[in-house]
């Protein structure tokens, strides 16, 4: 087995959901029904045990079933050298508990690579053409699935931050603590270094892969460059070298970032850039191009997750496929054959049918789930 295999989902006051438990035979998973049923929620709840974050709300009481003051989630998972279950308890009064095996963890990154998954939805076209923040996001939430390390530098660099800005508001009223300032400096450096080293190997692996997946989907026609683009200028890509530029860099800015009572350089104004020959995919690409390069994006993802881990993630097609004409969607396929795939789709009509013999098909209707065993009338 090349992934992992996702094999029973158990969703108690969960959104929609009272309580529901269903298993997964079939490596290809399909959740139809109306809007606004449920099928979204069944993605969310797999994502939240792969990162431990929903991917549509930061406040994660939204998730409790209306009334309610808890909801609850277990993922029992099958690879390549172990059977293992996650479980997620969210209350309206205290903070959120996970266990893994039934054990408990302090702290979100150690669940980091546990179940590694792949989200792809419409709003990933934020990506591509929104602001910078989005692809930050983007880069955070994929490097701390392949190296759970990360997760970690990355929440010391934000409290880093947020007290750095804090005593630079500060020093607008007292001066004499400017002095202060050095040691956040080099607080922020010396985690920021650690940051920008794995964005940019990420990146330039990324990169290579992105380019030969974006020539296959656009037959060809297209080259895909991905760039990134650190706030602080680097020369040399080594962990000392970033520190010490990061560290001038700041230094020099002292005057404005006080004036200003915010930190205007560091990986929170990190970016990335994309190109379809050579051209700025963000200012000249039409929406088919901009959904084209979403959709290469996470199929890279697939691919560089297996590179470090030796295991597929599992994928998550929210609404994606009505959004894909019959090209994309037979290369989506292509390049999905060992993957655990979970797809949501208002029609069962929007997979192409000889994709759809492979599928497992569930119909969601108002937070209730029952399997199909044939394709007449699936909703």
């Amino acid at each position: 087995m090349l992934g992992l295999h996702l094999r029973e989902l158990t969703l108690n006051n969960f959104r929609n959901y009272k309580q529901v438990t269903v298993g997964f035979d079939c490596k290809k998973v399909l959740l139809t029904g109306k809007n606004a049923q449920g099928k979204t929620n069944i993605l969310e709840s797999i994502f939240l045990a792969c990162t431990g974050r929903s991917h549509r709300t930061t406040k994660d009481s939204e998730l409790i079933r209306l009334g309610q003051e808890s909801c609850s989630l277990r993922i029992e998972v099958e690879r390549k050298t172990a059977q293992f279950s996650i479980d997620i308890n969210i209350s309206r009064k205290d903070k959120k508990k996970i266990q893994i095996n039934g054990m408990a963890i302090q702290r979100i990154g150690q669940l980091m690579g546990h179940l590694n998954g792949v989200m792809f939805s419409p709003e990933d076209m934020k990506i591509v053409k929104e602001a910078p923040s989005e692809r930050r996001r983007y880069m955070d939430m994929e490097i701390s699935q392949i190296k759970p390390q990360y997760f970690y530098y990355l929440q010391q660099y934000n409290r880093i931050l947020i007290h750095r800005n804090n005593l630079l508001k500060q020093i607008n009223k007292n001066g004499s603590l400017k002095k202060m300032l050095g040691v956040f400096d080099e607080q922020l450096a010396e985690a920021g270094a650690f940051i920008i080293k794995e964005r940019y190997v990420f990146i330039k692996k990324l990169s290579a892969v992105a380019k030969e997946i974006h020539k296959k989907i656009s037959s060809d026609t297209e080259e895909l460059g991905i760039s990134y683009k650190p706030s602080v200028k680097v020369q040399n890509y080594d962990i000392e070298s970033i520190q010490q530029e990061f560290l001038s860099a700041l230094e020099k800015i002292h005057p404005e970032d006080i004036q200003r009572g915010n930190t205007g350089v560091g990986c929170h104004r990190d970016d990335i850039s994309f190109e379809l020959n050579g051209m700025d995919v963000k200012i000249f690409g039409s929406q088919g191009q901009q959904r084209t390069v979403a959709l290469s994006l996470k199929l890279s993802d697939i691919e560089l997750m297996y590179g470090e881990t030796g295991e597929y993630p599992v994928l998550l097609l929210d609404d994606v496929m009505s959004e894909l004409d019959e090209e994309r969607q037979s290369k989506l396929f292509q390049e999905i054959g060992e993957v655990q795939t979970f797809v949501t789709a208002t029609d069962f009509r929007s997979i192409p049918p000889e994709e759809l013999k492979k599928f497992e098909i569930f119909v969601i209707n108002e937070g209730k789930i029952k399997k199909k065993t044939n394709y007449v009338n699936i909703v």
